[in-house]
């Protein structure tokens, strides 16, 4: 009876020391919250077949990363807001990195995008890691980046990306200087 009251003290005690360490050293899980570096990540451009990286391709711009899918109706409905604003602050610097969560074949994809006259760049995360990396609830879920990368507006849900506050927010953060690269 001794041995199995040992054991099992033996055993709590491991378990607790474990606990101890795991949260003490134990993985920390950064939030992507307004205020915070935007996690890269890879997707593929829909236009070229390439695999690229946020922090690569959208260095020192201002950029609307917009998570979506095709069969999701809301983001259907925020895209021709989205296009409008790409259309008029493009020439200054703005970009959206649209990144479809798709899990099928990239033609539909394209399709969708064509379908909606959108030209600002489709990408896709057949994967759909993009989700866990960004902590997304859903889709359409959208990040705005000032040139620096950080987050300084997250929106869940579909929005109108060229109402006037908004518009007015992309031109403040086109009118910042890009700091050191």
């Amino acid at each position: 009876m001794s041995r199995q009251w040992f054991l099992a003290a033996s055993l709590a005690a491991s378990m607790a020391i474990g606990a101890a360490l795991l949260t003490r050293y134990g993985f920390e899980v950064e939030q992507v919250a307004v205020g915070t570096r935007a996690p890269d990540f890879r997707a593929i451009d829909l236009a070229t077949g390439d695999s690229v990286s946020l922090h690569q391709r959208y260095r020192g711009m201002v950029t609307l990363v917009n998570v979506w899918a095709t069969w999701c109706v809301p983001c259907k409905v925020e895209m021709p807001a989205m296009e409008k604003l790409y259309q008029s602050l493009a020439p200054e610097g703005f970009r959206i990195a649209a990144v479809s969560i798709d899990e099928g074949p990239p033609e539909e994809v394209r399709a969708f995008g064509q379908e909606l006259g959108l030209s600002f760049d489709l990408l896709q995360d057949r994967s759909t890691g993009i989700q866990r990396l960004y902590q997304t609830t859903g889709v359409p879920e959208s990040f705005l980046l000032n040139r620096e990368g950080v987050i300084v507006k997250r929106v869940i849900g579909a929005h109108d990306w060229n109402s006037p506050v908004n518009r007015e927010l992309v031109e403040r953060l086109l009118a910042e200087p890009t700091g050191p690269s």
